[in-house]
C-alpha cells in the first residue's frame, strides 16, 4: 500500500500571498528549494483494491495533475476548515472518470458544514453526465473502524484548538493533520504504528491549534514509531534547516512524497 502526500502546507500554503514584491511571503523558507513550496494538506491512501482521498483542499486540481491521479473511490474528511474542503468542486472531474457519484465520509458536524456550503453537490445524481460534483454522505465517528475501497481505516479523535479533527490509521501508517492535543484514546489507536505523518506547523513557539516540533517529539517518545514525517508545515519550516536539525527518524514531507506501508 502507498500514501501519497498531495500537499503538506498550512492553511495559507508556502509561499503565502504577499511578500515585498507580491510574489509570495516565504518566511524563513528558501524560495530556491523546490521542497519548500507547499500546497494545502491532503493525502491519498492507495491499496490494491482502490484509493481514498483524505480532504479536498483548494489546490486539489493541481495536486491531482501533478501526481497523475485521475480516480479514487471515496473521500474521508478530517474536519471542515476551508483549507481541507474548498476543493470539493474538483470532484466533478473524478465523477466523470468513474461515471458515478462519490461516497464521502465525515462526522455529523463535518457533513453538515459540507452540505451547507456545497448543497448542490449533495443533490441526487440525474444521469447521464456530471455538470456538478455529486457525492453521497456517510456518517462516521471517532473510535470507528471501517472498510473503504479495500482499505481498513481506524478513526480517532484529535483536538484542533477550538474544534476537533479525525486522525486516520491504515495498517502500519497513521495520518494526523491539524492536531494540537491527543487524548489517551488517540495514543491507543497509534500504538504499534511504524510511520506517522503528523502536523507540525512551526519550530518552537507553542500554537493554539497546531502541533510544533517540541510537541511532536514528545508524542514520538510515547508512541515510538520508526519513522515520523512532518506535514501541515508553515513558512517557519525551512527544508535545509530541517535536514540539518531534525533527529534521526524524523523528516519533513514534501508535495509528491510517496510512502510505502503495509
Amino acid at each position: 500500500m502507498e500514501l501519497i502526500v498531495l500537499g503538506c502546507g498550512g492553511s495559507a500554503g508556502v509561499p503565502m500571498i504577499g511578500g515585498p514584491d507580491g510574489a509570495g511571503d516565504w518566511g524563513v523558507c528558501d524560495p530556491a528549494e523546490p521542497r519548500n513550496r507547499r500546497t494545502r494538506a491532503s493525502v491519498l491512501l492507495r491499496g490494491g483494491d482502490g484509493a481514498v482521498l483524505l480532504d479536498t483542499g483548494p489546490d486539489l486540481r493541481d495536486q491531482l495533475l501533478a501526481q497523475r491521479i485521475d480516480r479514487f473511490d471515496a473521500i474521508l474528511y478530517t474536519h471542515a476548515h476551508a483549507d481541507h474542503i474548498a476543493g470539493l468542486d474538483e470532484v466533478r472531474a473524478i465523477n466523470r472518470v468513474i461515471d458515478r457519484p462519490l461516497p464521502v465520509y465525515g462526522t455529523p458536524p463535518v457533513l453538515t458544514d459540507l452540505e451547507n456550503r456545497f448543497n448542490y453537490a449533495f443533490r441526487p445524481w440525474s444521469p447521464p453526465g456530471f455538470y456538478r460534483p455529486v457525492v453521497v454522505p456517510h456518517v462516521v465517528h471517532a473510535g470507528q473502524t471501517l472498510e473503504v475501497a479495500g482499505l481498513h481505516l481506524r478513526l480517532f479523535e484529535q483536538i484542533h484548538g477550538r474544534t476537533l479533527s479525525l486522525g486516520v490509521r491504515c495498517g502500519t501508517i497513521a495520518y494526523s493533520t491539524d492536531v494540537v492535543e491527543l487524548l489517551d484514546e488517540a495514543f491507543a489507536a497509534l500504538a504499534g504504528i511504524e510511520t506517522w505523518v503528523v502536523d507540525c506547523f512551526q519550530r518552537s513557539a507553542a500554537h493554539s491549534a497546531h502541533a510544533w516540533l517540541d510537541r511532536v517529539l514528545e508524542w514520538r517518545a510515547r508512541i515510538a514509531p520508526r519513522r515520523v514525517i512532518l506535514t501541515h508545515m508553515g513558512p517557519d519550516m525551512d527544508w535545509a534547516w530541517m535536514r540539518a536539525n531534525l533527529p534521526d527518524g524524523v523528516e519533513a514531507a514534501f508535495d509528491g512524497m510517496r510512502v510505502a506501508f503495509h
